[in-house]
This record gives structure tokens, C-alpha cells and sequence, in this order.
């Protein structure tokens, strides 16, 4: 455990939402759209964040429509679900030229990717906002978006062997040119060494790349390395690739325990960098604990079963339209994320199994991310203390609302938390790596 509590914010970048229940059509309070450009909501955000001191802003992302529910898309053009979705790349410039030490972090996925142009794209965009980008590696695990480019999806283990050799290929990109290679000699007029530039010549089973990095490192070195594995293969991969590990789990007993299973499995691998991992969170605040729990009734009131199964049907892979709501909800065989099956099946029941109508409504409030309701001192309090019980890293808050939620807590609950000792009240350096890893760390 570190000697702070790090934070980001994990609000949604699209009219849609990532669950199905902040819909911002139905939430009065949830300004997005509504009376400003985009450019400025996006800044104002950013700022926001930055203002309480935020490590950063994390985005989840998906390349295209769910479309398991019913076999359709329908459902999810008619709710919002994840759509429209629109390419996170420029919003994160806009908001980076606004912000001095905001990180952020993104969810690209590689399933149709290859590693070269991709790595072009986020180094940029690492190398012109002075090292402040992370990048949230995701494998692919939805059959739309192969389909959106016409190319087969990998079985579940395949996806991770061939993740591996698309790392292997970022690595030599990243460590391809070295600081002491660029010279920037005007009187002779040499630009680089290129006895000091590397090469890429890298053959897989799934990958093959041949080429000179392009991109000069940015002050980091390299983006922050983010990965959700919740399999073992899952887990093997964000062990020896990910600088932060994020996580959903239902429960503060579940959160230590995985914690614990992860640096065990660390220190089988010979992984000397230290595991940190972040939870997700979703905060309800009010003034009294009655206000709070009145406002999260009235975030449950918009719970839409029909919007819920589609979005759940999407994530798992799974057509829940086929499935009697009120069967015990079984660990479904999944090509996507099975350490989610099972904390759906079991984990969020407290340990009893759930219904599908049960498991439903559990993910259109929060999409599994435990809640904590309360004032800003109850839940300063609820924040310590999960996060002295479990050995985490830190947190990934889910906006109720945006912004008004994101700005509610900055102004009420940071003071706490930097009053208690336990956040900072000055960032430790200019990169996103300094903040979210500790200052000085290396690439």
C-alpha cells in the first residue's frame, strides 16, 4: 500500500454512458450537451479534476455498438448505451492543452490493431502533452468489433498470445530511441545518431513488424500502462505488462483478496516492480447521509431492465433476451471478460447467487463498482478505509453526474481526504508517471 491514496476519475466521454443508468438524457443534473460547445465541457472537466489533484481522468472505450441483445443493435441506439461513441484521441488533446498535470488514461483496444500505427498515434499525443497519457490495454472481447472490420475474433487465450507479441513489438518501438540518440547539433547540422536508433524486427505467430521508431519518448519515457485481466491468463498478462492494474470487485473482503492473489502471483513470476491496483468506485454524495441515499433512490429510479440486459449482453458476450430473469444467474461461458462472469454470478451477492433480474439492476446502477453513499466526511472515511483494509493503490470514481458530481466531491471530499494525510495536496512532478507511480520513477 502506498502512503496516499491515488485517484482518477472514471466519468463517460460520449452522449452515451458505459452503464445504464446516469443516462444523460434522463439526469436533469448531468450537464453533458447541454448550453456549452463540447471544447469547453470537456476543459472545464479537465480542469476541475486537476484543481483537486486528481492523478487523472480515465475512459473506458468500445470501438463499436453492442449488438448481442436480441441480435440487434436496437437497443442500444434507442437507450444511449455506448452510443454514440466517438474517437476519445482528440478529446484527451483538447484537454491536455487545458491542464498543466492531469493524467490520462484511455481504453484502446488492439483486437484490430497492429502495433506500429497505433503506437505512433499514442505516443503523440504522449510526446505533445509532456508525458501525461496512459493507456488502458484491452484485448478485444466484443464479437462487434471484429465484425465492424471484418476479421475473426480469437478464442479468449489467443487474444493474450497474440497481446504479448503486439507488447513485444511496443516495447522495441518505445525503446527504440533513445535520449542520447537525439543530438539537435545546429552547427553541424545533425538532427539524430543513427547508430543509437533502433530497430524493430520482430516475427510472431499473430504479428511481425519491421521498422524504425519514429516518435522521440516523450518526458515519461513511455505511456503508463494500465490493464483489467481478471482471468488467469488475464492476470498473467497484466502482471507482465501493466504498470496499473484496474479492477472491479463487489466487496471490500473481494478487493483484499485479490490484491493479495495478485502479488502472490507476482512474486511467482519474479516481478520486481510493485502491483499496484485501483478499484472502481462509484460516489454518492449530499449533505446529510438521508440527502445521499435520497439521491442514489433517485439515480435506482431510472434503472431501465430492457437498457441494463442489452448493455450486460454486450460486455459478456452473452444474449440475455433468452434467459428467464428470475433463474439463478450461472457463471456463463464467455469469450469475454470471465473473471466479470464470475463476480456477476457470485461475488456481488455477498456470497448467495442472484437472479439475472437481481444481477441486471446490480450492473445498470454502477456496472459492478461498489457505491459509497453518504456525507463528505462519511465517505472520506469510507474511502480511507477500504483503502487501508485492502492494500490498494487507489480508486477510479464514477461520476453520478458530470460534472456537478466530480466538482461536489473536489470541493468537499479532497479537503478531507488531505486534511486526514492520506492525498496530496501538490502534485509530485510535471509527468503522469511522476503522480500515479511516484515521483522519479522510471520508464
Amino acid at each position: 500500500m502506498t502512503s496516499q491514496i491515488h485517484l482518477l476519475s472514471f466519468p463517460e466521454h460520449t452522449e452515451g454512458v458505459h452503464h445504464a443508468l446516469d443516462n444523460a438524457v434522463r439526469d436533469p443534473a448531468d450537464r453533458r450537451f447541454r448550453g456549452s460547445s463540447m471544447i469547453d465541457y470537456w476543459q472545464n472537466v479537465a480542469r476541475i479534476l486537476e484543481r483537486g489533484k486528481f492523478d487523472g481522468i480515465f475512459f473506458a472505450d468500445t470501438a463499436a455498438i453492442y449488438d448481442r441483445y436480441k441480435g440487434r443493435p436496437d437497443e442500444s441506439i434507442k437507450y444511449g448505451l455506448g452510443w454514440p461513441r466517438h474517437d476519445i484521441m482528440p478529446t484527451l488533446a483538447l484537454m491536455a492543452a487545458a491542464t498543466e498535470r492531469l493524467g490520462f488514461a484511455f481504453t484502446q483496444s488492439i483486437g484490430g490493431a497492429f502495433p506500429y500505427p497505433l503506437m505512433r498515434l499514442i505516443s503523440t499525443l504522449d510526446f505533445l502533452s509532456d508525458g501525461r497519457v496512459g493507456w488502458n490495454i484491452v484485448t478485444g472481447n466484443t464479437r462487434m468489433e471484429y465484425d465492424a472490420i471484418g476479421i475473426e475474433a480469437l478464442e479468449h487465450d489467443s487474444r493474450y498470445d497474440r497481446a504479448d507479441e503486439f507488447m513485444e513489438i511496443c516495447r522495441a518501438l518505445w525503446d527504440g530511441i533513445p535520449r542520447d540518440a537525439i543530438l539537435m547539433d545546429t552547427e553541424g547540422g545533425i538532427v539524430a545518431d543513427p547508430a543509437k536508433v533502433g530497430r524493430v524486427d520482430v516475427e510472431g505467430r499473430y504479428l511481425k513488424s519491421r521498422a524504425v521508431p519514429l516518435v522521440v519518448p516523450s518526458p515519461q519515457g513511455r505511456p503508463v500502462l494500465f490493464q483489467a485481466g481478471s482471468s488467469g491468463r488475464g492476470q498473467r498478462f497484466a502482471l507482465q505488462n501493466a504498470d496499473v492494474i484496474f479492477a472491479i470487485q463487489s466487496t471490500t473482503e473481494n478487493m483484499r483478496r485479490y490484491v493479495e492473489q495478485l502479488r502472490a502471483a507476482a512474486e511467482e513470476q519474479g516481478r520486481s516492480d510493485p502491483v499496484r491496483v485501483i478499484f472502481g468506485l462509484q460516489i454518492v454524495l449530499g449533505s446529510t447521509e438521508a440527502e445521499a441515499r435520497q439521491r442514489r433512490e433517485e439515480l435506482l429510479s431510472r434503472y431501465t431492465l430492457e437498457a441494463s440486459l442489452a448493455r450486460l449482453s454486450g460486455s459478456l458476450g452473452i444474449d440475455f433476451s433468452e434467459i428467464d430473469l428470475d433463474s439463478p444467474m450461472e457463471e456463463w461461458p464467455s469469450q469475454a471478460s470471465q473473471g466479470l462472469v464470475k463476480a456477476l454470478s457470485s461475488d456481488m451477492g455477498g456470497g448467495k447467487r442472484l437472479t439475472l433480474r437481481d444481477v441486471a439492476k446490480t450492473w445498470a446502477t454502477s456496472i459492478g463498482t461498489p457505491h459509497v453513499v453518504g456525507t463528505p466526511e462519511q465517505v472520506a472515511a469510507e474511502i480511507e478505509t477500504i483503502w487501508r483494509n485492502t492494500g490498494c493503490h487507489g480508486f477510479n470514481l464514477r461520476p453520478a453526474t458530470i460534472p456537478d458530481s466530480i466538482e461536489d466531491f473536489v470541493d468537499n471530499v479532497i479537503p478531507i481526504l488531505q486534511a486526514r494525510g492520506v492525498f496530496r495536496t501538490e502534485y509530485e512532478g510535471p509527468t503522469f508517471r511522476d503522480n500515479i507511480l511516484g515521483t522519479g520513477a522510471g520508464a
